[in-house]
């Protein structure tokens, strides 16, 4: 990040204040408010924060207009097809892309933490049948810091990485056993010999009575997933994470109120969303190419769900990797559902027809996510599970950089009060 001797002129009234001007590495221009209120007594105002930077991060870059997007500068493409979710989880945390004995160092220690206490068992059990995946999730991330009292401090290195090496490991069987409760199987520990996402499907799918295989084809397809997820800028959970970061909390709990952050629905819910639009295109007897045209006809781009991106100009580069694996895995695990069919023959009707693309409605990650994590039996309510596991590693790489930043403070934004000016106290036998 380079400054600027470039100002940018503000004027209030007859008040006039020089606001200094910092350019990104990739040429963007900010201005720097952070003096305004102490000089002029005036702040801004940005619902949803759409036109505010928070922070300064080297940690990934997206090129809305081109479509691009790249981690610590390599690019999401390079990555998917040479890296491991575990390896580009060390690139976003650490910086830069480990040796082979950092990686083997990195690796091992993950597998070593995979286990829980044997007392979260009991605190699944206390959950409700019909609990939410993400709520158990949340909740069991968060009482990770009463198990673990020895590595709460957030300014102390040793502290951190053990955190970390623990809520990477760990994801993985708490997201397993929320699923494992809520349809009323007995959990499954972890097999340490396997990889990180050959693990976690096995830990998902198989039971006391029958062992699971994890299938090569399926493991890549959600390894991709989890890397095209890893990180993607100052989204809602992201900056969740680090605002409450920046109370000092340990890493627990900073990333329990980023799952609840991804769980609302208009944050993470639209691979679910598609899943529900595809059952409601079967239920009227449509094809894909058929609701296609019906999009046309009436102009109601909003029932596309998984098409188009509020980033993405003209396409996500993400879809653009998981295609050609999804493609395969369905071919490979021999699928034949009406559902899939559906959705390969729409998205087929919208990427071929220049309509959807003069109106920026291109498929997203997440309409193959949603293909995916259907094809491989994933039921829709832990889609946003699998979402919370590959955003894992960004979590952590933004809480280590808040924490790391020489300009580090609590978050404490401001508002614009339109209440009543002065009210007299009533009294309760005078109230009407």
């Amino acid at each position: 990040m380079t400054d600027m001797t470039d100002k940018a002129t503000l004027r209030i009234g007859d008040q006039e204040i020089e606001l200094p001007v910092v350019m990104g590495a990739h040429g963007e221009v900010g201005i720097d408010i952070s003096k305004l209120r102490g000089a002029t007594g005036a702040i801004t105002l940005d619902p949803g924060y759409s036109n505010t930077g928070s922070c300064k991060s080297a940690i990934s870059f997206i090129d809305e207009r081109k479509g691009e997007l790249r981690f610590r500068g390599i690019p999401i493409e390079a990555l998917a097809e040479h890296s491991s979710f575990l390896e580009v989880a060390y690139l976003l945390i650490h910086g830069e892309l480990p040796t082979r004995d950092e990686l083997a160092h990195f690796d091992s220690s993950i597998r070593n933490h995979t286990l829980l206490h044997e007392n979260m068992k009991e605190f699944f059990g206390a959950l409700p049948k019909d609990a939410h995946p993400m709520a158990a999730c949340s909740a069991a991330a968060g009482a990770l810091s009463t198990f673990y009292t020895d590595s709460l401090d957030p300014r102390d290195p040793a502290h951190v990485e053990v955190s970390v090496h623990r809520l990477i490991a760990k994801m993985p069987t708490i997201a397993s056993y929320a699923y494992k409760h809520s349809v009323g199987q007995p959990f499954m520990y972890p097999r340490d010999e396997l990889g990180y996402v050959g693990n976690f499907l096995q830990m998902m799918f198989a039971n006391p009575c029958e062992e699971f295989e994890p299938d090569p084809i399926v493991e890549k397809a959600i390894e991709l997933l989890l890397i095209l997820q890893s990180d993607h800028g100052q989204n809602c959970s992201t900056s969740c994470v680090r605002l409450v970061g920046s109370s000092m909390v340990n890493l627990f709990g900073a990333v329990s109120a980023g799952i609840n952050a991804l769980a609302g629905p208009q944050h993470s819910g639209d691979n679910r969303a598609v899943l529900q639009m595809l059952e409601g295109i079967r239920e009227q007897g449509l094809s894909g190419r058929d609701f296609a045209e019906q999009v046309k006809a009436k102009g109601d781009h909003d029932a596309l769900m998984g098409f188009g991106h509020r980033i993405y100009e003209k396409f996500d580069p993400r879809a653009r990797v998981i295609r050609p694996t999804c493609l395969a895995l369905l071919e490979r695990a021999g699928v034949q559902s009406p559902l899939l069919e559906i959705a390969m023959e729409l998205e087929a009707q919208v990427a071929s027809d220049p309509y959807f693309e003069e109106h920026g409605l291109f498929p997203n990650i997440e309409f193959y996510s949603a293909v995916i994590f259907n094809a491989v039996g994933f039921p829709s309510d832990t889609f946003t599970v699998l979402s919370a596991m590959g955003r894992l590693p960004g979590w952590i790489a933004h809480w280590s950089e808040l924490h790391d930043d020489p300009a580090f403070k609590i978050a404490r934004p401001r508002q614009i009060y339109t209440g009543p000016i002065k009210t007299d106290y009533v009294t309760i036998d005078e109230r009407s």
